[in-house]
């Protein structure tokens, strides 16, 4: 009788383990498909604390999402590096941009380039003429600010 008994708790404890196994599974998949591997590529970063870009790099790392940033001078916010100019780049998943549509011309062939799955226009950078090259392309516009959909789960 001990023996069915110790049998039928084992099978309900592996029946139980496997339920929590298949769960922390899901749990890591979908935090997995929302941000590990993708890649936030902020443009016009500053070392600036008071720049809304700096915020954005910040709290981007704060959400554990991978940054690279480039400004009009090489510098770090804290421990990302910001690059000058047009660095290659690979796997951007998200540009969100911190420049004003005048100073955005001279990089729409560097954003198309870099194929990212979308843009975001932060206030103050909206550009129609970029979002219609973009949509071309099929990549996802969104007029939003980062700081905000970070810290809403919107991301």
């Amino acid at each position: 009788m001990t023996g069915i008994l110790q049998k039928k708790s084992n099978c309900v404890f592996r029946k139980f383990y496997n339920l929590i196994c298949q769960n922390i599974c899901k749990q890591f998949r979908k935090m997995e498909a929302t941000t590990i591997g993708k890649i936030t590529l902020v443009i016009g970063a500053s070392d600036n604390e008071e720049r809304y870009s700096n915020m954005a790099v910040k709290l981007l790392k704060k959400y554990n999402h991978e940054v690279l940033a480039i400004g009009n001078k090489e510098t770090f916010i804290d421990n990302v590096e910001v690059k000058k100019g047009t660095p290659v780049f690979d796997n951007v998943h998200t540009i969100t941009l911190y420049l004003s549509s005048k100073n955005q011309e001279s990089l729409y062939d560097y954003i198309l380039s870099l194929h990212p799955k979308r843009i975001i226009f932060n206030p103050g950078t909206e550009n129609d003429f970029l979002v219609n090259l973009a949509k071309e392309k099929g990549i996802e516009t969104i007029e939003a600010c980062t700081l905000v959909m970070l810290k809403t789960n919107q991301y």
